[in-house]
């Protein structure tokens, strides 16, 4: 009933558990005087006795455990708030470092919605857990217990019959919760995936719109969600039941203990005002466990959240490297290969050197190899096989943030974040001045244009939405000038962009190559004709190597891939049909 892990997360939130059990307990002392009181009364008055002394100290028995109880129930409220919000920080913090710590070299199949979901919605589900099912539990323990102690004075007999009866409930609780377990991972399987068909269709409505396949989609989605509502309807239907089970329960053991006591009244072995009081407090053993079974529910599809938020915390993840500095700056592979499933060998024995400073291309078609050679050289994955030596230190072996000093990744898709262009450059050099930041713009030939705007404090939107692919491209540019590291990886940095663009970054490209390393992958090979080598891939493999001239001399792949590229730069310039 209690998950172990979930419980060991409390941290700080112990002590708010610890004092909203505290002004329940209290709140229950205040309820028993309370009982006495109108019990005590009851009997004086059966009796015929004057009620004037006596219902004056009730009245204000009565009024003053009524307002213990609102104080009560005020603090166990805001304890419970505060125990749930500790440790959903608590748990946001672990899921983003994690996703931190794994990084590009994430190799789980969790989907972005479902991590959303996980770490959102998932982590709310647990507020009931933490902020009332955990405080309910102890309670729940503490308060027949109390009654016991209180109404054995009264009538033992009784009192034994109610608390035998309230272990009752926790044990249909247990016989529920195998099965409620099943239900709620499926319904939770449910959510996700339903979840990921939405962000799926969401991010690709303009191309479902464009080929009209929209229709489609939408029967596939509503089938998803039909799903979905079933497994809510089973998780209600399982709610449902076993509440009625604990209703039964709870009112049939208090039933027994009134009949107990009605017994011993008959028998005057226990006073008028002794079998009032169990009569009005026998509900109160089972009230704290009844309610219990209730948050047990609510709770239950927290803990089915948090085996999906411990799965994803418990993932494998390489441990950080303790190099960080770099005896040169150039790389050697030798028998590198590569596999994102285990199966499908993505690079296969590639051996090469790219030596410190110059331009390093890697050409290839399509699927060759190329992007998955660049993301194991920027320290992005980690798994490969084989050597991959940066700075006389295998790659694995650096330090992340050493590496990232080291080496800055440039590639087709360079996020650019929503708020002002100074921002977005100072990630890349948080001290830099207005001055440096205007350099690097005028470097990529972006400087008259934010002019015309406001300058450094031009307003980006998401992704820098409203600026072209070219200019998208030139500000990430420039940021990477500002890092100003030793090597630079250009990965299809000029792609999908006007000609005016490519020719300013290449330009910037050539002039980092004169004293840096630079390694470019470009589908272009008229981009890389410059570079001091080529490496040419072909289904994984390293089938070339060597200058332009030399590899066009030998008239195989590079050389057909580049009068291939050149017919169909040059088609129709020449008066061709």
């Amino acid at each position: 009933m209690i998950d172990r892990r979930l419980f060991s997360l409390i941290g700080e939130g112990k002590k708010y558990i610890f004092l909203n059990v505290l002004a329940q307990w209290i709140s229950l002392l205040a309820g028993i005087a309370m009982m006495y009181a109108i019990a005590l009364t009851m009997d004086a008055l059966y009796s015929g006795l004057s009620g004037g002394i006596l219902g004056t100290f009730a009245l204000m028995t009565v009024t003053g455990a009524m307002f213990v109880r609102y104080l009560c129930t005020r603090a166990s409220s805001r304890c419970g708030f505060l125990s749930s919000r500790t440790v959903k920080h608590v748990l946001r913090e672990k899921i983003y470092d994690k996703l931190v710590r794994l990084g590009p070299d994430r190799s789980d199949d969790t989907g972005t919605a479902e991590l959303l979901q996980t770490a959102s919605e998932g982590v709310d589900q647990l507020e009931t857990y933490y902020g009332a099912y955990l405080p309910q539990f102890f309670y729940a323990m503490l308060a027949p217990l109390t009654l016991f102690a209180v109404l054995c004075f009264v009538s033992w007999k009784a009192a034994l019959v109610l608390l035998i009866a309230v272990p009752l409930i926790p044990v249909s609780i247990i016989v529920v919760q195998k099965w409620a377990k099943k239900i709620l991972g499926s319904y939770w399987d449910q959510y996700t995936e339903l979840g990921d068909s939405f962000l799926e269709n969401l991010q690709g409505l303009t191309t479902l719109k464009i080929y009209q396949a929209d229709g489609e989609r939408n029967v596939r989605m509503n089938e998803e969600a039909e799903k979905f509502r079933r497994a809510t309807m089973r998780v209600l239907i399982m709610q449902l039941n076993s509440i009625s089970v604990m209703d039964l329960t709870a009112w049939g053991g208090a039933a027994a203990g009134i009949i107990v006591a009605l017994l011993e009244l008959k028998s005057h072995a226990v006073p008028i005002y002794g079998c009032l009081m169990i009569i009005l407090l026998s509900a109160e053993f089972f009230l704290p466990m009844r309610q219990l079974g209730s948050y047990f529910h609510i709770a239950m599809n927290g803990m089915a959240a948090s085996d999906r938020i411990f799965a994803f915390l418990d993932l494998e993840e390489g441990k950080d490297g303790t190099v960080t500095e770099a005896e040169n700056h150039a790389f050697e592979i030798s028998h590198l290969s590569f596999s994102y499933d285990g199966q499908r060998q993505v690079l296969k024995e590639i051996s090469a050197v790219l030596s410190e400073s110059g331009m390093t291309a890697v050409a290839g078609e399509s699927g060759s190899g190329k992007s998955t050679l660049a993301g194991i050289l920027c320290g992005g994955l980690k798994n490969y096989e084989g050597s991959a030596v940066y700075g006389g230190h295998e790659i694995r072996e650096w330090n992340h943030d050493a590496l990232m000093k080291e080496i800055t990744y440039v590639g087709s898709n360079a996020y650019l974040y929503k708020g002002t262009v100074r921002g977005n450059l100072q990630m890349a050099a948080p001290d830099a001045e207005d001055e440096e930041l205007l350099e690097a713009l005028a470097k990529v030939r972006l400087n008259e244009w934010l002019q015309e705007q406001d300058g450094l404090d031009t307003q980006l939107q998401e992704a820098g939405s409203n600026l072209s692919g070219g200019q998208r491209q030139r500000l990430a540019l420039a940021r990477a000038l500002l890092h100003d590291t030793p090597v630079f990886i250009f990965d299809e940095a000029t792609s999908n962009i006007d000609a005016e663009s490519e020719a300013v970054i290449m330009a910037n490209i050539r002039q980092l190559a004169v004293d840096r390393t630079v390694i470019l992958i470009s589908h272009r090979l008229g981009n890389a004709a410059e570079a001091r080598k080529i490496l040419v891939l072909e289904d994984g493999c390293l089938k070339e190597s060597g200058t332009h001239q030399e590899l066009l001399e030998q008239n195989s792949l590079y050389a057909g891939m580049w009068n291939a590229q050149n017919t169909l730069e040059n088609y129709g310039k020449d008066g061709e049909a």
